[in-house]
């Protein structure tokens, strides 16, 4: 593969330089020795796999951490980042994986305060709305700049951490995970936006595990792993396949050989279920479907079309107007969580940070959550330490969960890996239904190739599975059936031997299988 500096255009200027960079906390070290260039009007795209050391290297550059050794060079000239406010003068600026906003403000409000400092009044907040609706109509971003932000979608409240930045004439901009929580069509939008900025001189480094999306973008990509620099690529001069192993250090199989399904007695079924939230608005209407043991049922639909309410409802965390929902005979919702926990159904929900992880407990008291009743792990209320400790070791080496030790607090972690814990904890208990919504977001291909894997030697020992996903590429690689959602409806059941992206794609937005004439 080839040399980083085999990559380096002498002719283009040199925005951004790192040399040496070094940060390590306790046991474990994040950034080993990188150096790296990016080029002014680039797109650099930033690889690796969960704690190969990303977000730390963009952090440092961005001021909110700092390295223990290295230098930063920016426009040739050494500079110290010691804060954000130093980046910021620096005309540097990040858009975190976990947004920087404070919901109960405006639009307006929230880009002047992360200027400022401070609120504007009277005509200083005029003119900051003046200037948002000027860059909202330039790139497209239809934001309301009175909007208040804890009424936005994700993908709005994206383009507000973009509009700071824009506001402010930021000349780098870094991106962490930007399309973790986006739709394909917001990613679309948000690439037409960076290639854009590129283009008129901006500086982008974008973070990233799909490759699709660097492929789509990028101009260069960089390879991390263990926090060490394994190389830097042009992409027109490279492939999928030779990055994945830059990234992994071998070749990953997403796609499996597997036995065709032994179905065996429903493990949950709906039927006729109604949803109406608290504003009246139906979200499930008479949805009637069936999960059996032995396969995966995945379900399809564009963001919003009641597949969070299905999950919601499956779970036992919402009640259903009308209609059952049974799991092995019980009715769910005369159960809660705990109970179906206990009676073998797991849930990798689809917001971690809301539903599956306690951020200022520890990887150990998260992964324990669900073994209070374990007696190899407690007796008479009391907790074998040594016996958890072992567990836990196990579950680390497993699920390849990068942490010096248990415990770590989870708000440490990266995103793939507070994943990996939930996930983690569910699977390893053998459930017979996996509940999985959006199961692989934010981790890397080498992690995903052990869901899938995981998903796949449940399914083969006869467990039952729920996959709500909407990476198209992703169920029909898993699914054994695809059940397609519009308008909270469940408008086809499709083998997934039958399938195809356009097929469900079509019914998705026609809600109709007939091919336009």
């Amino acid at each position: 593969m080839s040399d980083p500096a085999s990559a380096i255009d002498h002719r283009r200027t040199i925005c951004l330089e790192l040399v040496g960079i070094h940060k390590a906390y306790p046991g474990v070290v994040a950034n080993n020795d990188v150096s790296l260039q990016v080029f002014e009007g680039e797109v650099l795209a930033l690889l690796g796999e969960n704690g190969a050391g990303k977000t730390t290297l963009m952090k440092i550059v961005g001021g909110v951490a700092s390295a223990d050794a290295g230098s930063i060079r920016v426009r040739g000239q050494d500079v110290r980042i010691r804060r954000p406010r130093d980046a910021q003068s620096l005309g540097i600026g990040m858009v975190h994986q976990h947004f920087m906003l404070v919901p109960d403000m405006t639009v307006a409000e929230n880009v002047a305060l992360g200027v400022q400092g401070r609120l504007a009044a009277g005509s200083g907040l005029d003119r900051v709305r003046s200037r948002i609706r000027e860059l909202a109509d330039a790139y497209r971003f239809g934001v309301d700049p009175d909007a208040l932000v804890e009424d936005l979608s994700v993908g709005e409240r994206q383009r507000v951490e973009i509009l700071k930045l824009l506001y402010t004439e930021t000349e780098i901009l870094i991106f962490d995970e930007p399309t973790a929580v986006l739709t394909k069509s917001e990613w679309q939008h948000l690439s037409k936006v960076l290639r854009s900025l590129a283009d008129a001189g901006r500086t982008i480094v974008l973070i990233t595990h799909k490759l699709d999306e660097v492929f789509s973008v990028a101009d260069r990509c960089t390879v991390l792993r263990d926090g060490r620099l394994i190389g830097t690529v042009p992409t027109g001069e490279t492939t999928p396949d030779d990055v994945i192993k830059m990234m992994v250090g071998r070749e990953v199989r997403l796609r499996q050989d597997r036995r065709p399904p032994e179905l065996g007695a429903p493990a949950l079924t709906f039927t006729d279920v109604s949803v109406t939230d608290r504003d009246g608005r139906l979200r499930l209407q008479n949805v009637s479907l069936e999960v059996r043991d032995g396969e995966i049922l995945g379900i399809a639909g564009i963001e919003g079309n009641g597949q969070s309410h299905l999950v919601d409802v499956a779970c036992g965390f919402r009640q259903a107007n009308s209609g059952t929902v049974v799991f092995a005979g019980h009715e769910v919702g005369r159960s809660t969580p705990a109970d179906l926990a206990a009676h073998g159904v797991a849930v990798i929900p689809e917001d971690r940070h809301r539903n599956a992880v306690a951020l200022s407990l520890s990887v150990s008291e998260n992964l324990l959550v669900k073994e209070l009743n374990n007696p190899g792990l407690f007796h008479r209320g009391l907790r074998r330490r040594h016996a958890i400790q072992e567990r836990h070791q196990q579950l680390i080496a497993e699920y390849d969960i990068r942490v010096p030790d248990t415990g770590v607090r989870m708000r440490q972690l990266s995103g793939g890996n507070q994943q990996k814990v939930v996930i983690a904890r569910e699977l390893s208990r053998r459930p017979r239904l996996v509940i999985a919504s959006q199961p692989t977001r934010g981790l890397d291909v080498g992690a995903m190739e052990y869901v899938y894997s995981e998903l796949n030697a449940h399914r083969a020992a006869g467990g039952a599975t729920l996959l709500v996903s909407s990476e198209m590429e992703e169920l029909l690689t898993l699914s054994d059936r695809i059940a397609v959602m519009a308008r909270g409806r469940i408008v086809a059941v499709l083998d997934a031997a039958e399938a195809s992206v356009e097929r469900i794609g079509r019914l998705m937005i026609t809600h109709s299988d007939e091919v336009p004439a």
